[in-house]
């Protein structure tokens, strides 16, 4: 099972990106699917999930600004972010855990990297 992000680069401030991460492998089922960032010199830091299209959390710090996305059929999760600000550089993981066997077990997408300019 691997988790394979993209969509990052460089965008103005005020921009948007939409970032991208898709699981494949032996899949049986995925329970909820979120995206992480760590700025530098910084601690990876949560910024938002998804269960269900009515279930989503956000961090304080992105909430009204970016919204997650899952399709449900293609094992991908999204991250619509809009405008974006200087403090929202980052290298952003996607994370899911995914029942592949006889455990869940949770998995790391490699970063994919935003930068914000001013």
């Amino acid at each position: 099972v691997q988790l394979q992000a993209s969509g990052g680069g460089l965008v103005q401030r005020g921009g948007s990106l939409r970032l991208s991460c898709a699981a494949s492998g032996s899949i049986i089922t995925i329970n909820a699917m979120a995206w992480y960032r760590q700025a530098p010199g910084k601690q990876r830091e949560f910024v938002a999930d998804i269960i269900s299209p009515d279930n989503q959390r956000y961090s304080d710090s992105v909430k009204g600004r970016f919204t997650i996305s899952r399709d449900f059929a293609e094992n991908t999760v999204y991250l619509q972010m809009t405008g974006l600000q200087p403090e929202d550089t980052a290298n952003y993981y996607c994370h899911a855990n995914i029942h592949s066997g006889a455990f869940v077990d949770a998995y790391w997408g490699q970063g994919t990297l935003v930068t914000v300019s001013s």
